[in-house]
C-alpha cells in the first residue's frame, strides 16, 4: 500500500504559514493554550506545539492552570481571552479533568477564536447555517488534504467511519456529505475508509477491498509497547490504495491545521485578505 506522508504535508502547511506571516512585517498571530493540569500525554503534545508554533512565526501564550481548578475560574480564563485582542486564537487541551463539564468549557470559547473549531456555533457557520466562515476543526481538515494530495475527491465515493465519539461521528459525516460523500455501514465495499477506534491492529487487508485509501486516526500501543494505529500495517504492504500511518500521518498534520487557523482567525481579526 501507498503511504500518505503526514510529516511532508504537515511542512509544507508550516512552510506557506511562516511565508505569510513573514509578509506582515513583524505582525504575529497570538495563540492561548489552556493546559489544565499535568498529565504528561497533555503536557508534552503542548510543548512540541509551543515549539512548532514558535518556528512558523506563531506566538504562544501557555496558561498553566491547577488540576483542582473550578469551573466558574477556567470560565473567566476563557472569557478574559476572548476579549484580549492579542489573542487571535484560543486552544483548550483536552481531557480535562472529571469535575469540568468538557462541553461547556469548549463552548465558551468565542467562535472566531476556535481554533479547535468544535464550538456548536462553529460548526453551524461549516453547515452553512450563518452567514459568517466557520473554521474546520483540524482533524477534518487533515482528513480533506490528505485526500486532496492523492488527487482523490470526496464526491460520489463510498465512506465507512469507524469511530468511538458520536460528536466527532456525527460532525464529520456532515462535512464529508456537504462534499458529496456517500456514508456507508460495511467497510469492505468502501473507498475510503476513515478509523478512528484506538485500538491497535483492529483493521487488515482481508477486510477492505482493493484499492481502498485509509485513513488511520488511531492511536494505541501493541503488545510490545509500540505505538501503532487501528490499521494493521503490515498485512497491508501487498494491498492496492493508500494508507495514512501511524506515527508519522494524521499527527503532525492536526498541529499544522490549527496553525492555519489561527492564522486565518488573525487574518479575520486585521481584516487581511
Amino acid at each position: 500500500m501507498n503511504l500518505i506522508d503526514g510529516k511532508l504535508l504537515a511542512e509544507k502547511i508550516k512552510d506557506k504559514i511562516a511565508l505569510e506571516i513573514v509578509s506582515f512585517g513583524g505582525k504575529r498571530p497570538g495563540l492561548a493554550i489552556i493546559l489544565v493540569g499535568e498529565r504528561p500525554d497533555s503536557t508534552l503534545y503542548v510543548s512540541l506545539k509551543e515549539k512548532q508554533a514558535k518556528a512558523v512565526g506563531i506566538d504562544t501564550h501557555l496558561y498553566r492552570l491547577p488540576e483542582s481548578i473550578g469551573q466558574d475560574e477556567l470560565l473567566a480564563t476563557i472569557k478574559f481571552l476572548n476579549n484580549d485582542p492579542e489573542v487571535d486564537g484560543i486552544l483548550v487541551q483536552l481531557p480535562l479533568p472529571a469535575q469540568l463539564e468538557t462541553d461547556v468549557i469548549v463552548n465558551a470559547v468565542n467562535p472566531d477564536k476556535d481554533v479547535d473549531g468544535f464550538t456548536k456555533e462553529n460548526m453551524k457557520r461549516l453547515m452553512g447555517e450563518e452567514k459568517e466562515v466557520g473554521l474546520m476543526p483540524p482533524v477534518y481538515a487533515v482528513i480533506i488534504a490528505m485526500l486532496e494530495s492523492i488527487n482523490c475527491e470526496i464526491a460520489n465515493k463510498k465512506i465507512n467511519l469507524i469511530v468511538n465519539s458520536d460528536i466527532f461521528e456525527d460532525h464529520l459525516i456532515e462535512i464529508l456529505k456537504l462534499q458529496g460523500g456517500i456514508i456507508v455501514p460495511d467497510i469492505k465495499e468502501a473507498d475510503i475508509i476513515i478509523t478512528a477506534q484506538g485500538k491497535a491492529n483492529a483493521i487488515n487487508a482481508e477486510m477492505i477491498k482493493d484499492d481502498a485509501i485509509i485513513i488511520d486516526i488511531g492511536i494505541s500501543h501493541d503488545k510490545d509497547g509500540k505505538v501503532v494505529g487501528d490499521v494493521d500495517a503490515k498485512s497491508m504492504e501487498n494491498k492496492s490504495g493508500y494508507l495514512s500511518p501511524v506515527p508519522g500521518g494524521v499527527g503532525p498534520m492536526t498541529i499544522a491545521m490549527a496553525f492555519l487557523n489561527t492564522l486565518i482567525a488573525f487574518n479575520k481579526q486585521h481584516k487581511i485578505q
